[in-house]
This record gives structure tokens, C-alpha cells and sequence, in this order.
């Protein structure tokens, strides 16, 4: 078994409860790990037998363009999109990150972590 990571996928989207935050939106940092066996890829240096990080990264853009009120769901929708579409992945964990949250006082930001397995 193998991990790829994602570090750092940094959007702007309209995720949360409030009405601001709705209109003007706030910027996002999404984190990816997913496990597969990269033992066959390792030794034939082929892209199709491997999951391809391009197509995990169209995913989490794709769902963080999809307004959502809770982290938890857009986390969720992540990693339901990613086991349906790339079927070597056996586990995947995503963190969902907004940065500099409207809650009142200086906070860098307020993080989701989900992780799933077939």
C-alpha cells in the first residue's frame, strides 16, 4: 500500500452559514491523502496504473465550487467522488481548511477532517 498527498489546494468558494459568507465567499485550503497499492505503477512507470493527482485535484476543485453550508459535506462529497471515479484508491482522507473564519476574534482558520474506506 501507497499514500499520494496533495498539499495545499488553495480555492476561493461561498461554503458556510452565514450571508456574507455566502455572497462574498472566503478562502480555502484542502489537503488529500489517498492510499492504493503503487506496487504495479513503481515498476512499469505508467500513468494509467496509478491514480492520477491531476484528476484528484479537478475533484476537490469541482466540489469546492459547489456552495455547501458545512465543511463536513464538502469533505464528504470529496471522497465520495474520489472512491466512485478512481477505483485503486482503498482509503482517502481530505482536511477542508477556511481560512480566517468570520467568528469574532483572530483565528487562522477552522479545519474538517473526514477519512473513508471502501
Amino acid at each position: 500500500m501507497g499514500k499520494i498527498r496533495i498539499n495545499n489546494i488553495r480555492v476561493h468558494s461561498n461554503h458556510g452559514c452565514l450571508k456574507e459568507e455566502m455572497l462574498i465567499g472566503s478562502d480555502y485550503r484542502v489537503d488529500l491523502e489517498v492510499y492504493a497499492d503503487l506496487s504495479k505503477p513503481s515498476q512499469s512507470d505508467k500513468l494509467s496504473e496509478t491514480v492520477d493527482y491531476v484528476h484528484l485535484n479537478k475533484i476537490v476543485r469541482e466540489e469546492m465550487a459547489v456552495r455547501s453550508n458545512l465543511l463536513e459535506h464538502v469533505a464528504k462529497r470529496i471522497i465520495d467522488r474520489i472512491l466512485l471515479e478512481l477505483p485503486l484508491v482503498q482509503k482517502a482522507q481530505v482536511e477542508v481548511a477556511k481560512i480566517n473564519p468570520p467568528m469574532g476574534g483572530d483565528v487562522e482558520s477552522v479545519s474538517v477532517n473526514v477519512q473513508y474506506s471502501r
